[in-house]
């Protein structure tokens, strides 16, 4: 930090909206030259804090103070003249504009008889180039530019009215490694400069290598301001959530949890099934109260091998068993009817119907599964709302709205419950936790572990290699669209084991060295 006083300090601000209280009495403090990340579940005041620094929220109780003055903003024009920038999750750009245009739009330079083009581009290349961003032909369209890169124009749009202050919001979020790291490089150049940067993620290993200070809010209110080094993960997801750290840190080694009867029957037992092009022939087995991870990069087959379990696809050959009777899944029909319940990545276009409420998306498994010819009664749909919206903490628990207007978390937990409804004794979790804030991520975490210790067996995939770890029993590691590697967990079973079988695959040794050592370690216990 630059500065001995805060640049922008937020003293006991209280915000009501009809029904709720958003903002209970929170402090917030922000120093020049510091990137200072605001943390908080979905619903825990952060957007509603930004709004109230930004103008777009007037303030009930407290009071806003910038370089040491006290204001009052009526409006976000108020908040820019007072040298607060945003930088929102959706890129507000025009993509039929040219760079330069979208970096200087409202800030052109002017002449005489107009807009000076060739000074105006001249002026965005220094504001790039400030960023070190000077690589980018500001006549070029911003159209023909990557996400990652209208991002970083974005910020540079930001930057023109030399703000004290900016703010970005989920700004990694559409975001690969590297990309983020290009970010992150920008965001240490401003910081450098004297720059106070209000970072907001769910990014629990970005918040850590990118933030001098933490500020935590739950439920409305303040819980505390931290330096990183001061709180382990544990600690920092318990004052979110507010759950105990003893309880968090067993999470992280359920992989133990369970002693399991594999001398048992598979529930699910498939030889040689495969689809030209997506998964080459597989075996696979899955057992009751088991979690099954599949572990691999993008590409590497996990969803097309569970899409094949569930019947989404049709397999090219091979055989299923389930509970020991041969089993006919080219279907997704077929896949319910054999109590089979898949769960896609694709959460918005193949998950939640996002013009129905709340109430509609949960019963449509069930009524699915039933058939449209036998409509459920009110009864049963009273019953399976009121359960699964208690049982998952659907928040808000309101059955009527509609789900578009639930954040990521909530309607991935309405999804759960969904498929949850139809009893399955498999299920298939496709990133049952991307994009998701760390409480939400924790409480479907705990969800699935519940799960398989009352006897289902699920499919857990995801792309957060340590989530795999934490939550599996067995991974199943594919790569290059084919499983190379099944590996019973285990203390000594790590992200980097399961990285390594990956980049080792070529050499079987390798990769069969591993798979030994484990599986002699497990039956070793």
């Amino acid at each position: 930090m630059t500065g001995s006083h805060p640049i922008v300090e937020m003293q006991r601000i209280s915000i009501s909206f009809p029904g709720v209280k958003a903002l209970d009495s929170v402090d917030f403090r922000l120093f020049q030259g510091e990137v200072h990340t605001l943390m908080g579940e979905n619903g825990a005041g952060k957007s509603t804090l930004i709004k109230a620094l930004t103008g777009v929220y007037k303030i009930d109780e407290g009071e806003i103070l910038v370089a040491g003055g006290a204001r009052r903003f009526t409006g976000t024009s108020d908040a820019q003249n007072a040298g607060i920038s945003t930088v929102y999750q959706e890129v507000n750009l025009c993509s039929n504009l040219t760079i330069g245009e979208n970096v200087m739009l409202g800030h052109e330079v002017r002449g005489l008889f107009g807009i000076k083009w060739r000074a105006t581009h001249r002026q965005a290349s220094l504001v790039l180039e400030k960023l070190g961003l000077g690589y980018l032909d500001p006549r070029q369209p911003l159209g023909s530019l990557s996400l990652a890169l209208q991002q970083l124009v974005a910020i540079g749009r930001s930057m023109v009215t030399n703000p004290k202050v900016l703010i970005l919001d989920e700004p990694t979020s559409s975001l690969d490694a590297n990309e983020v790291e290009q970010l992150f490089k920008i965001i240490r150049r401003l910081r450098d400069q004297g720059v106070a940067i209000l970072f907001v993620s769910h990014f629990l290993d970005q918040v850590y290598a990118i933030s001098d200070r933490l500020t935590v809010l739950r439920n409305g209110g303040f819980v505390g301001e931290y330096l990183p080094r001061e709180l382990d993960r544990a600690q920092l997801i318990a004052k979110m959530i507010g759950k105990d750290i003893a309880a968090l840190r067993a999470l992280d080694s359920q992989s133990a949890r369970r002693e399991h009867l594999h001398d048992e029957a598979p529930i699910y037992r498939a030889r040689g099934i495969g689809r030209k092009g997506a998964i080459d022939e597989t075996d696979l087995e899955l057992h009751r109260g088991e979690i099954v991870g599949f572990a691999g990069l993008l590409g590497s087959g996990r969803t097309e091998l569970a899409r094949l379990v569930y019947g989404a696809d049709r397999p090219d050959g091979g055989d299923v068993e389930i509970r020991g009777r041969k089993t006919d899944i080219h279907t997704p029909a077929a896949g319910m009817s054999s109590r089979i319940a898949f769960s896609s990545e694709n959460r918005r276009d193949e998950g939640i119907i996002r013009d129905l409420s709340v109430r509609e998306n949960l019963i449509l498994g069930v009524q699915a599964k039933r058939g449209w010819a036998r409509p459920l009664s009110r009864r049963e749909k009273d019953a399976i709302v009121s359960k699964y919206l208690a049982e998952m903490n659907v928040r808000p628990a309101d059955p009527s709205r509609a789900i578009r207007n639930l954040s990521g978390g909530n309607q991935q937990k309405v999804l759960l419950g969904r498929w949850l409804a139809t009893k399955p004794e498999i299920l298939i979790l496709d990133e049952p936790t991307r994009g998701i804030d760390v409480g939400a991520k924790a409480e479907i975490q705990e969800r699935v572990i519940g799960l398989a210790d009352e006897g289902v067996s699920v499919v857990f995939i995801s792309s957060e290699l340590e989530e795999v770890v934490r939550l599996s029993d067995r991974i199943v590691v594919l790569k290059d669209h084919r499983k190379i590697a099944e590996i019973v967990n285990g203390p000594d079973i790590t992200a980097e084991s399961i990285v390594t079988a990956i980049a080792e695959e070529n050499d079987g040794a390798a990769v069969a060295a591993l798979v030994k050592d484990a599986n002699a370690k497990e039956a070793a216990r």
